[in-house]
C-alpha cells in the first residue's frame, strides 16, 4: 500500500475549494452558451482530483485503472445515446 503525505491531501483540498469558488464566480458571469462548458470542465477537474487522490486511484493497480476506463467509456456511450435522441427531436428546430 502506498502512503500519501498529509500535505498532499491538504493541497488537493485547497485546490478543490479554489475550484468551487471559481465555479461560484463563473455562475454569476454571463458567458452565453459557454456557461455550461466552463461549469462542466471545472466539475470534471474536481471529479478527477477526488478520484485520483481521495479514492486512491493514482496509486492503485492497473486493474483499477481498467475498471475506471470501462466505467468512463460506458458513461460516454450513455451520454452519446442520450444526446443523439435529444438532438434528433423536431421541436428543437424551431
Amino acid at each position: 500500500m502506498h502512503t500519501v503525505e498529509r500535505k498532499i491531501y491538504f493541497n488537493i483540498f485547497g485546490v478543490l475549494l479554489f475550484l468551487t469558488l471559481i465555479t461560484t464566480a463563473v455562475a454569476f458571469i454571463d458567458l452565453g452558451r459557454w456557461n455550461t462548458v466552463v461549469a462542466l470542465t471545472i466539475a470534471v477537474g474536481k471529479a478527477l482530483l477526488v478520484a485520483l487522490y481521495f479514492m486512491h486511484v493514482r496509486y492503485s493497480s492497473r486493474l483499477t485503472w481498467v475498471v475506471l476506463a470501462g466505467g468512463l467509456f460506458w458513461l460516454g456511450i450513455m451520454i452519446g445515446l442520450t444526446m443523439s435522441d435529444y438532438l434528433s427531436r423536431h421541436w428543437l428546430r424551431n
